[in-house]
């Protein structure tokens, strides 16, 4: 189950599409529709496994994804118009850049006809396209994007593994099983501006350690280049099996005034959105919970057409607090692009400055089929027998042992009767010594006697 593992997952994309670009260059607020989903099937699989002589494993993850139409709504071949997102992330990124560099730019960007926004196809969106824009960024500016090729948001997900986990195995302490001992051979990453910020902790997000309590958890996410805890929230069942519920508290993506703790994550902004810039080659790019939700009321109310609500946008983690194994859970981040009117690249407008929403997805698995039910059998229904079982036998030697009660009472007051039954055949008899004598008997017991035993 940990190799391969078991449980059919999917991914659901939802892309926002923009629906008045041109006034949007003039300073008007963005309009959002959202569009999807756009399913995949994910399966993920382990290669590379080495155990090792400190009780831990190393393994590299690797995760195929494969198109549903079934589950879509829409196809990968349906365009969508987005921002610019190499050109608009570029003029943010050259910001501070001299004038001169940037007028070079914007005359680049006008002979390569680039727009602020641009209308693509999902397929282009998610796995890449070519554009000329790489490497012209490259010419003016050396290292601002330091990769070459096709350009697209899920480009380096497909077919590719989240980096080298080694974790614990647990062989000596049960209780330190599937917690992360390094990624990529760091105990920390670097990313963050505090050591705190920069703790590699938890698990890889796939198990936990059995005997769980209601707490919290706590998982290292290459994606979100970070770590993250979730809270206990309830306890519930899933098809039989008992569960806890963990959910994303919602300081998760607080900022540092708001929440001290997360300090080391800024530069930050509002609440309710994290910069990656420092680990997306210093893009301006921010993560959050789809359509802002558990964010300041400001980022919802900066775009039209987002709706957060719990039921919809809130990532969860359904866990087996016995055996630490999820049963089902769906995660869900976003991701935005900051954007604003750049002084020297014309093409940026008079865009009003906007954290705006390009996509969110959801991945979602639980456990079903043959390994439901093997689970359900093994860890509810035979406990449960047993519990049962024992009330049986408690009930059944309870009339056992009053049984041998009733015979040992019984084989105590035999004796008694004999004596009594003996005592008139004995009286007038001489018996040798005095503790032996019958006691004397008044003519009332002597009546009484003779009633009982004539």
């Amino acid at each position: 189950m940990w190799k391969d593992i078991p449980v059919p997952f999917y991914m659901a994309v939802h892309f926002f599409e923009v629906l008045n670009p041109k006034e949007v260059l003039q300073g008007a607020k963005p309009v959002l529709s959202q569009r999807g989903p756009y399913v995949y099937r994910s399966f993920r699989y382990k290669t590379n496994i080495t155990f090792h002589d400190n009780d831990t494993v190393s393994f590299l993850e690797y995760r195929k994804l494969f198109f549903q139409p079934d589950l879509s709504n829409g196809t990968e071949d349906e365009y969508i118009i987005v921002p610019n997102i190499l050109m608009m992330g570029a003029a943010v990124m050259m910001e501070n850049l001299p004038n001169f560099v940037k007028l070079l730019l914007s005359g680049a960007l006008a002979g390569l006809k680039q727009e602020a926004f641009m209308n693509r196809t999902v397929g282009e969106i998610m796995w890449g396209y070519e554009d000329p824009l790489i490497d012209t960024i490259n010419m003016l500016v050396p290292g601002l994007i330091p990769f070459k090729g096709k350009f697209g948001l899920f480009i380096e997900l497909n077919n590719s593994n989240s980096g080298l986990f080694t974790v614990n195995t647990g062989m000596k302490n049960i209780s330190r099983v599937h917690m992360v001992d390094s990624w990529n051979g760091l105990k920390k990453v670097n990313y963050w501006r505090s050591s705190e910020c920069n703790m590699i902790n938890g698990t890889a997000g796939e198990m936990w350690p059995p005997f769980m309590s209601p707490t919290s958890l706590e998982f290292y996410s290459p994606d979100a280049c970070r770590s993250m805890t979730l809270v206990y929230e309830r306890s519930g069942k899933f098809e039989g099996v008992p569960t806890y519920r963990f959910v994303a508290p919602k300081t998760l993506f607080a900022n540092g005034t708001d929440y001290p703790p997360n300090e080391g994550f800024c530069p930050c902004m509002q609440s309710g959105i994290q910069n990656v810039s420092t680990c997306r080659l210093n893009a301006p790019i921010f993560i959050s919970h789809p359509h802002f939700y558990n964010a300041d009321p400001a980022l919802v109310n900066a775009v039209e057409g987002l709706h957060p609500s719990k039921d919809q946008h809130a990532l969860f983690l359904d866990v087996h607090p016995m055996t630490g194994i999820p049963m089902n859970c769906s995660i869900k981040l976003q991701l935005n692009l900051y954007i604003k009117q750049v002084s020297g690249i014309i093409q940026t407008g008079k865009i009003k400055p906007v954290v705006l929403p390009l996509l969110w997805f959801a991945e979602s698995g639980s456990i079903e089929g043959s390994v439901l039910k093997q689970f359900y059998t093994n860890l509810v229904l035979i406990p449960s027998l047993l519990d049962y079982l024992q009330y049986i036998f408690l009930g059944l030697s309870v009339p056992l042992i009053i049984s041998a009660a009733v015979l040992m009472a019984m084989s105590q007051v035999r004796p008694c009767r004999c004596l009594m039954g003996n005592a008139s055949g004995l009286r007038g008899e001489h018996m040798q010594g005095a503790a032996f004598a019958p006691p004397p008997v008044t003519a009332l017991t002597e009546t009484l006697m003779q009633t009982h035993f004539k």
